[in-house]
C-alpha cells in the first residue's frame, strides 16, 4: 500500500531494519529510474555500481531527499515523484521530459 507524503508517494516492497538516515550523512542506493511509460531512464542496478550522496542538501531531487530519509537498511520501496519534486517544468531533456512524473525503485544499501 502506498503512503503519501507532502506530494509524492512511497510503495513499501520490503521491510528493512535499524533507524532512518540523518540529513547530512551519505547515502548508499540501489535505483532504476522510470517514465511513466515504464520506460527505464537510468539504473545504478543496470551499471552494477551503486549510488552515493549526501542527504538533505540538494545533491539530488527533492522527492529523493525525502523520500530516502524515511528508509531503514536494507528496505526497498517505490517513490513516485511529481514533477514539481523532481526536473520540474523543463524536465532534464533529452532523457526526462518536460513536467514528467518519475517513479523510481530505490533499495537503501547503507548510510554513515
Amino acid at each position: 500500500m502506498a503512503e503519501t507524503h507532502e506530494g509524492f508517494k512511497v510503495e513499501k516492497l520490503n521491510e528493512g531494519s535499524g533507524p532512518n538516515p540523518s540529513q547530512g550523512q551519505t547515502v548508499k542506493v540501489h535505483y532504476t529510474g522510470k517514465l511513466t511509460d515504464g520506460s527505464v531512464f537510468d539504473s545504478s542496478v543496470q551499471r552494477g555500481q551503486p549510488f552515493s550522496f549526501k542527504l538533505g542538501v540538494g545533491q539530488v531531487i527533492s522527492c529523493w531527499d525525502q523520500g530516502i530519509a524515511q528508509l531503514q537498511k536494507g528496505q526497498e520501496v517505490v517513490l513516485t515523484c511529481p514533477y514539481q519534486m523532481a526536473y520540474g517544468e523543463r524536465g532534464h531533456p533529452p532523457v526526462i521530459p518536460a513536467k514528467a512524473t518519475l517513479i523510481f525503485e530505490v533499495q537503501l544499501l547503507d548510510f554513515q
